[in-house]
């Protein structure tokens, strides 16, 4: 893929997500028109994706934007004082959820490359009066955190949005702490996308046409020096994906996994 490819995927990603960030209300679902003349994305609700109802209560309203594929805090085994990176932390749902999880003493960071979305989050962080939440402009494939500050990092089907996933991986192995771990859902591709989808931009902003094999992930993780690496695949996701692109057939070919890895407390081909 061209380094313009990857400018176009990066520009109509930010405009899909900057115009949801800034609707009234949702900007979702196959009847909206607000959207203009971005892909509408359908909106799930959150406890199909693994998330209690005390979980949608929990946070200020507008931060729950039911745009994720699962539940990542739910396997991040969060402990109090803990540092949490979220990346593409959106409108600050799974960010805020992390702060209870972590308690005062830890912190939790949440980075989004749409000047909107960081917006919306902030906003939403003095809403709730979250001290311990801070929102970050930056692109996932360059990280604005710095060297080994970050205990575990968590994102909700938002690397599958990233043009160069390679790059995601090397930075958060470079930002976890040794021992440090990922806890993610994504979107997977069990088969072979055919070409009109994976060209499709449209199809990349609503999480499909980006979608990399199970293998490829699990590919990108080992190269990025990480370790205890699993990828589970989760079935039950093709019931919501399959109202992301009403027929398409996408559950043909994508459904959500859950994703975890380990940075090693010792650098691989050290003694």
């Amino acid at each position: 893929m061209t380094q313009t490819n990857h400018d176009d995927i990066r520009a109509s990603v930010r405009k899909t997500y900057s115009v949801i960030a800034e609707a009234s209300g949702s900007c979702c679902g196959p009847s909206d028109t607000s959207c203009g003349d971005v892909p509408t994305l359908t909106q799930v609700d959150s406890t199909e994706l693994g998330y209690s109802p005390d979980d949608l209560t929990a946070v200020p309203d507008g931060a729950d934007l039911g745009l994720g594929c699962g539940n990542p805090g739910a396997i991040a085994q969060m402990k109090l004082g803990e540092t949490v990176l979220d990346l593409g932390s959106g409108a600050g749902f799974d960010a805020f959820l992390s702060a209870r999880a972590v308690g005062p003493t830890g912190h939790v960071i949440g980075v989004d490359m749409t000047p909107e979305m960081i917006t919306k989050a902030r906003n939403n962080a003095a809403t709730g009066g979250y001290d311990n939440v801070e929102f970050r402009l930056g692109e996932i494939e360059h990280l604005p955190v710095a060297d080994a500050t970050v205990d575990v990092i968590i994102s909700n089907c938002v690397i599958n949005l990233s043009p160069d996933k390679q790059a995601v991986f090397h930075e958060a192995i470079r930002v976890l702490r040794p021992g440090g771990r990922i806890a993610i859902s994504d979107v997977v591709a069990s088969a072979e996308l055919p070409e009109e989808i994976r060209n499709d931009l449209s199809l990349y902003s609503c999480c499909i046409a980006g979608a990399s094999s199970i293998t490829d992930v699990e590919m990108y993780l080992r190269n990025a020096g990480f370790t205890d690496i699993t990828v589970q695949p989760r079935d039950e996701s093709k019931s919501f994906i399959d109202k992301w692109a009403l027929g398409k057939n996408v559950t043909d070919y994508v459904l959500s996994a859950s994703i975890q890895a380990t940075k090693p407390l010792v650098p691989s081909g050290c003694c």
